[in-house]
Protein backbone atom coordinates (compact mmCIF):
# COMPACT_ATOMS: atom_id res chain seq x y z
CA UNK A 1 0.00 0.00 0.00
CA UNK A 2 2.68 2.39 0.33
CA UNK A 3 3.76 2.24 -3.58
CA UNK A 4 -0.37 3.43 -4.02
CA UNK A 5 -2.01 6.98 -3.99
CA UNK A 6 -4.26 7.32 -1.12
CA UNK A 7 -7.72 7.47 -2.03
CA UNK A 8 -7.18 5.97 -5.46
CA UNK A 9 -8.92 3.00 -6.51
CA UNK A 10 -5.71 0.54 -6.44
CA UNK A 11 -5.00 1.65 -2.69
CA UNK A 12 -8.71 0.66 -1.87
CA UNK A 13 -8.41 -2.44 -3.44
CA UNK A 14 -4.95 -3.27 -1.73
CA UNK A 15 -6.78 -1.97 1.33
CA UNK A 16 -9.51 -4.42 1.13
CA UNK A 17 -7.06 -7.39 0.14
CA UNK A 18 -4.84 -7.01 3.41
CA UNK A 19 -7.95 -6.25 5.34
CA UNK A 20 -9.21 -10.13 4.35
CA UNK A 21 -5.89 -11.36 5.33
CA UNK A 22 -5.63 -10.38 8.54
CA UNK A 23 -9.60 -11.10 9.17
CA UNK A 24 -9.41 -14.94 7.90
CA UNK A 25 -6.25 -15.09 10.19
CA UNK A 26 -8.25 -14.37 13.10
CA UNK A 27 -10.55 -16.30 12.25
CA UNK A 28 -8.37 -18.85 12.07
CA UNK A 29 -6.45 -18.20 15.28
CA UNK A 30 -9.91 -18.46 16.82
CA UNK A 31 -11.08 -21.77 16.00
CA UNK A 32 -7.62 -23.49 16.74
CA UNK A 33 -7.96 -21.68 20.32
CA UNK A 34 -11.51 -22.45 20.99
CA UNK A 35 -10.68 -26.58 19.32
CA UNK A 36 -7.42 -26.85 21.30
CA UNK A 37 -9.00 -25.62 24.85
CA UNK A 38 -12.45 -27.41 24.22
CA UNK A 39 -9.94 -30.76 24.51
CA UNK A 40 -7.54 -29.97 26.88
CA UNK A 41 -10.61 -29.33 29.13
CA UNK A 42 -12.53 -32.03 28.13
CA UNK A 43 -9.59 -34.18 28.91
CA UNK A 44 -7.99 -32.90 31.74
CA UNK A 45 -9.81 -32.68 35.30
CA UNK A 46 -7.20 -30.36 36.50
CA UNK A 47 -5.21 -27.40 34.78
CA UNK A 48 -2.85 -25.51 36.02
CA UNK A 49 -0.80 -22.73 33.71
CA UNK A 50 1.86 -20.45 34.55
CA UNK A 51 1.39 -16.76 34.77
CA UNK A 52 3.92 -15.47 32.30
CA UNK A 53 5.49 -12.22 32.23
CA UNK A 54 4.28 -11.81 28.44
CA UNK A 55 4.85 -8.02 28.28
CA UNK A 56 8.36 -8.92 29.08
CA UNK A 57 8.61 -11.51 26.47
CA UNK A 58 7.37 -9.20 23.62
CA UNK A 59 10.28 -6.60 24.79
CA UNK A 60 12.63 -9.57 23.27
CA UNK A 61 13.37 -8.87 19.58
CA UNK A 62 13.51 -12.74 17.83
CA UNK A 63 10.58 -13.55 20.12
CA UNK A 64 8.13 -10.55 20.16
CA UNK A 65 6.28 -11.55 16.87
CA UNK A 66 5.91 -15.01 17.60
CA UNK A 67 4.52 -14.41 21.02
CA UNK A 68 2.12 -12.38 19.66
CA UNK A 69 0.54 -14.19 16.82
CA UNK A 70 -0.40 -16.79 19.68
CA UNK A 71 -2.73 -15.13 21.19
CA UNK A 72 -1.68 -16.70 24.92
CA UNK A 73 -4.10 -14.32 26.90
CA UNK A 74 -7.03 -15.33 24.54
CA UNK A 75 -6.26 -18.95 25.01
CA UNK A 76 -6.20 -18.33 28.97
CA UNK A 77 -9.53 -16.62 29.43
CA UNK A 78 -10.85 -19.52 26.93
CA UNK A 79 -9.39 -22.16 29.33
CA UNK A 80 -10.77 -20.38 32.40
CA UNK A 81 -14.23 -20.03 30.73
CA UNK A 82 -14.97 -23.32 29.87
CA UNK A 83 -13.17 -24.89 32.87
CA UNK A 84 -15.42 -23.01 34.75
CA UNK A 85 -18.25 -24.52 32.20
CA UNK A 86 -17.81 -27.81 32.58
CA UNK A 87 -16.48 -27.86 35.82
CA UNK A 88 -12.59 -28.39 36.05
CA UNK A 89 -10.11 -27.08 38.62
CA UNK A 90 -8.41 -24.46 36.95
CA UNK A 91 -5.18 -23.14 38.66
CA UNK A 92 -2.73 -20.79 38.02
CA UNK A 93 0.72 -20.60 39.76
CA UNK A 94 2.91 -17.80 40.28
CA UNK A 95 5.07 -16.04 37.84
CA UNK A 96 8.04 -16.04 40.26
CA UNK A 97 8.22 -20.02 40.84
CA UNK A 98 11.24 -21.28 39.12
CA UNK A 99 9.74 -24.15 37.54
CA UNK A 100 12.67 -24.64 35.12
CA UNK A 101 15.65 -24.28 36.94
CA UNK A 102 14.21 -26.42 39.84
CA UNK A 103 15.32 -30.20 40.16
CA UNK A 104 11.84 -31.97 39.91
CA UNK A 105 13.34 -35.49 41.45
CA UNK A 106 15.19 -33.84 44.37
CA UNK A 107 14.04 -30.08 44.41
CA UNK A 108 17.76 -28.63 44.45
CA UNK A 109 17.51 -25.26 42.55
CA UNK A 110 19.90 -24.98 40.15
CA UNK A 111 19.64 -21.07 39.36
CA UNK A 112 18.99 -19.46 35.97
CA UNK A 113 19.33 -20.90 32.79
CA UNK A 114 19.38 -19.02 29.46
CA UNK A 115 17.22 -19.83 26.98
CA UNK A 116 19.51 -22.05 24.98
CA UNK A 117 20.54 -24.21 27.80
CA UNK A 118 17.33 -27.07 26.94
CA UNK A 119 19.01 -30.03 28.49
CA UNK A 120 20.37 -29.68 32.35
CA UNK A 121 21.95 -31.98 35.55
CA UNK A 122 21.06 -31.58 38.49
CA UNK A 123 24.30 -30.89 40.51
CA UNK A 124 22.77 -32.60 43.57
CA UNK A 125 21.04 -35.66 42.68
CA UNK A 126 22.62 -36.27 39.10
CA UNK A 127 19.51 -36.29 36.91
CA UNK A 128 19.37 -34.87 33.77
CA UNK A 129 16.61 -32.87 32.71
CA UNK A 130 14.81 -31.52 29.82
CA UNK A 131 13.80 -27.64 30.60
CA UNK A 132 10.45 -27.88 29.31
CA UNK A 133 9.31 -31.09 30.99
CA UNK A 134 10.78 -30.69 34.26
CA UNK A 135 9.23 -27.33 34.02
CA UNK A 136 5.42 -29.12 33.48
CA UNK A 137 6.31 -31.99 36.74
CA UNK A 138 7.44 -28.60 38.52
CA UNK A 139 4.05 -26.65 37.57
CA UNK A 140 2.32 -29.99 38.69
CA UNK A 141 3.54 -30.03 41.67
CA UNK A 142 3.36 -26.16 42.51
CA UNK A 143 -0.62 -26.56 41.59
CA UNK A 144 -1.13 -29.34 44.18
CA UNK A 145 -0.70 -32.51 41.97
CA UNK A 146 1.68 -34.29 44.01
CA UNK A 147 1.78 -34.52 47.43
CA UNK A 148 6.08 -34.82 47.82
CA UNK A 149 9.18 -34.71 46.36
CA UNK A 150 9.45 -38.62 47.03
CA UNK A 151 5.76 -39.01 45.20
CA UNK A 152 7.54 -37.82 41.79
CA UNK A 153 10.38 -40.20 41.82
CA UNK A 154 13.08 -39.02 44.48
CA UNK A 155 15.70 -42.04 45.33
CA UNK A 156 14.43 -42.89 49.08
CA UNK A 157 12.35 -45.68 48.69
CA UNK A 158 10.61 -46.99 51.40
CA UNK A 159 10.95 -50.68 52.23
CA UNK A 160 8.18 -52.91 53.01
CA UNK A 161 8.29 -54.52 56.55
CA UNK A 162 7.84 -58.30 57.85
CA UNK A 163 5.19 -59.21 60.17
CA UNK A 164 6.26 -60.98 63.10
CA UNK A 165 5.34 -64.56 63.42
CA UNK A 166 3.42 -63.93 66.41
CA UNK A 167 1.91 -60.81 65.21
CA UNK A 168 -1.90 -60.77 64.70
CA UNK A 169 -3.56 -60.34 61.41
CA UNK A 170 -6.27 -57.20 60.58
CA UNK A 171 -8.13 -59.09 57.69
CA UNK A 172 -10.94 -61.38 58.79
CA UNK A 173 -10.38 -65.06 59.34
CA UNK A 174 -6.67 -65.10 59.59
CA UNK A 175 -5.01 -66.64 62.32
CA UNK A 176 -1.40 -66.17 63.53
CA UNK A 177 0.27 -69.38 63.29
Amino acid sequence: MSNKTRGSNRYEKARLRIAKFHAKLKDTRRDFLHKLSTKIICENQTIVLEDLNISGMVKNRKLSRAISDLGWRQFRTLLEGKAEKYGRDFRVISRWEPTSQTCSCCGFKGGKLDLSVREWECLNCGAKHDRDENAAINILVAGGQSETKNGRGDKRKTSAKVAAVNETSTRRGATAR
